[in-house]
């Protein structure tokens, strides 16, 4: 009986001298923010770079203030990508399926041009050119060129634009949430609190937005309870590592993407 008691005690003080399995780490959610159609107006646009973390500042080349604000987001240490006009948008710089290959650089140069500091570049509209395999394939071949990634917008169900990157390995990433179709505070938190579930559910996620009041106000607001909801808010170029240029399961399988 006695030896029975002491085994028992010895157990029970060799359990207690075990050190505690550590716990396993928090499951990371991470976010990331475009802010598009930058360049039409300095102080709206310098909002952007008030908020509070990294930000990035895709600039239309067909602004008036394109270039000053592209050196103010640089000097500011945002990445600035160019915002690229794509059909059905219009403009001297716009792409449309029917331009040659020689126009479509030409007119890239010229964009890039307009606006530096970019570290890549994300498409404005678009719903009809990032469609296009053959124009998107030339796109990510030259942007691999120049050493700049791409953010796939999904304007349209349609995009070949990220299947493209991926397949000559183009550092990119493709957008989750919009942010701002409908231009209410109401609206846009609700769709706020969207992209952080997502980010919870899948680990990462990208949102895209623009320079309105709403926006900004909802921005403002709620950005800075990021870190309180266990999110991580990231600068892009980071999110393309974490993503590893691998689709979301709601963009392709098997972290390829999907092609129409």
């Amino acid at each position: 009986m006695r030896l029975r008691l002491l085994i028992g005690l010895l157990c029970c003080l060799a359990g207690a001298a075990a050190p505690a399995q550590a716990a396993s780490p928090p499951h990371k959610a991470y976010l990331s923010l475009i802010i598009d159609d930058l360049g039409q107006n300095l102080p709206r646009d310098r909002r952007v770079l008030a908020l509070p973390g990294p930000v990035t500042a895709a600039i239309m080349p067909d602004t008036p203030h394109a270039s000053e604000f592209a050196r103010e987001a640089h000097r500011a240490g945002k990445i600035v990508i160019l915002h690229m006009p794509m059909d059905p948008a219009t403009g001297p710089f716009a792409w449309h399926p029917d331009l040659p290959v020689e126009e479509l650089e030409k007119r890239l140069n010229a964009a890039f041009k307009v606006v530096p500091y970019t570290a890549g570049i994300n498409n404005h509209m678009g719903s009809r050119m990032t469609a296009q395999p053959a124009a998107m394939a030339w796109l990510m071949a030259d942007l691999q060129r120049r050493h700049k990634f791409f953010v796939d917008s999904r304007t349209s169900a349609q995009t070949v634009a990220a299947a493209e990157a991926q397949k000559v390995s183009l550092a990119s990433v493709s957008r989750d949430v919009f942010l701002d179709d409908e231009r209410t505070e109401e609206a846009i938190f609700k769709q706020l609190q969207t992209a952080i579930s997502l980010a919870q559910k899948q680990g990462s996620v990208v949102m895209i937005g623009h320079p309105y009041p709403q926006t900004l106000a909802v921005l403002e607001r709620e950005l800075p309870k990021l870190k309180a909801q266990g999110i991580d808010w990231i600068d892009i170029k980071m999110m393309i590592s974490v993503r590893g240029n691998r689709a979301t399961a709601a963009h392709g399988i098997n972290g390829t993407y999907h092609t129409p």
